[in-house]
């Protein structure tokens, strides 16, 4: 009887010389560095001063968003704390989570330390950052080292008695064997001149299809696509959240994973996927850094006034949530949902906002509703003749 046809990538005879065909990929590849060029011309403009809270944004988008790929549903303010902590950005009074710390350090280690060698310790170390207490959930698993099971490696998904088996990974037995020759490469094509993206997909396909750990792969094998792109930049500053992005089209990237990692060595359409995505990346991280902007520029043309904390906690709410972003506008009793105080000095505060240019409003009696005036921003109204009060000069 014949020997059936490899299953995965990593059966082939020809594994693993993985190689893309550059005309092919070369659209997908300059409309990805054009993007990240504006992205680079923005951060510059602006200045290292300037991108501090877009920075942060972007750090926070990033580590929200790989945690919750897995289907890990991180809390946004431990997040911030350790985000702020890790950039100097904060003080040290915010809520503090031991697992929360340890994939925002692999980040960064990864991101800021990008001229550092990538070997197996380093990675080993990442791994059991992201399980201090040596589990996921309350089941054991092996941190700080490569797996070493003697059950197959797979990714499954169902109920128990009617598993969906999406991906079988090397044997264990194989695993040191494998990523001695993905690190080789790695440090190899850095010093190559091979083009930036497509080695980071690379990279990441390639960690991916190896699945070297017991748990924790997909957070790892993101953080050396980010080390590859850092690589590229040249630069420690995170001006994109690929994970975000990966987030956003979740089932299009297992599709595009599971693809790479059951066809030939030819990984052309994988390439484009990952400069594809790479790019709407860049588009999102421009659009954080402009309202960061704009954030900065609001500030600024009103410095002069003076506000209590309720005021200003009311406009960094309105400022975060951008154009548009504070559903059917702000009324007075939205705002003493808010605060806890009386009608009257609810009303008041809206009203000095208002009469300061802060504010503006749209509409009378009970239809009255405030917006926060920024140059450009509508609030989806058609209509701008309708707007009272003080508008910003």
């Amino acid at each position: 009887m014949a020997a059936s046809a490899p299953l995965y990538t990593w059966q082939q005879p020809d594994w693993p010389q993985l190689r893309y065909d550059a005309a092919a990929a070369s659209p997908a590849l300059l409309r990805a560095r054009e993007l990240k060029g504006e992205v680079s011309g923005m951060a510059r403009a602006i200045g290292l001063e300037g991108l501090v809270e877009a920075e942060q944004e972007l750090w926070m988008q990033e580590a929200v968003a790989t945690a919750a790929i897995e289907g890990e549903r991180l809390e946004l303010a431990a997040v911030r704390s350790s985000v702020m902590r890790r950039l100097g950005t904060g003080d040290d009074t915010g809520p503090t989570d031991r697992h929360v710390d340890g994939l925002v350090e692999v980040i960064y280690d990864a991101t800021t330390n990008f001229d550092q060698p990538l070997d197996a310790d380093r990675l080993c170390r990442w791994q059991s950052a992201l399980f201090p207490g040596g589990t996921t959930g309350i089941r054991r698993i092996a941190v700080g080292r490569y797996r070493d099971h003697a059950d197959p490696m797979q990714i499954v998904s169902g109920l128990p008695g009617r598993e969906v088996v999406h991906y079988t990974a090397p044997p264990s037995s194989s695993v040191a064997r494998e990523m001695d020759a993905f690190l080789a490469w790695f440090a190899q094509t850095q010093r190559a001149g091979m083009d930036g993206i497509a080695r980071a997909a690379i990279a990441h396909l390639w960690f991916e299809t190896i699945h070297p750990f017991e748990d924790g792969n997909g957070r790892v094998g993101r953080a050396v696509a980010d080390m590859a792109l850092a690589q590229d930049t040249g630069a420690s500053t995170r001006l994109f959240s690929l994970s975000r992005q990966l987030l956003v089209d979740r089932k299009g990237y297992y599709d595009a994973l599971s693809k790479g990692q059951s066809g030939g060595m030819d990984v052309t359409a994988f390439v484009q996927w990952f400069a594809q995505a790479f790019g709407q990346a860049c588009i999102a991280s421009s659009q954080v850094i402009q309202s960061s902007l704009e954030r900065s520029r609001f500030w600024s043309r009103h410095a002069r006034y003076a506000l209590n904390e309720r005021q200003r906690l009311l406009l960094c709410r309105l400022l975060e949530a951008g154009d548009g972003g504070f559903l059917g506008g702000l009324n007075v009793e939205k705002y003493l949902k808010m605060v806890r105080v009386s009608k009257a000095t609810a009303t008041r505060d809206l009203s000095d906002l208002v009469r300061n240019g802060m504010l503006h409003t749209v509409g009378q009696g009970k239809a009255l509703r405030y917006y926060v005036t920024v140059p450009g921003w509508t609030h989806g109204v058609a209509d701008d003749s309708g707007l009272q009060g003080g508008a910003a000069a």
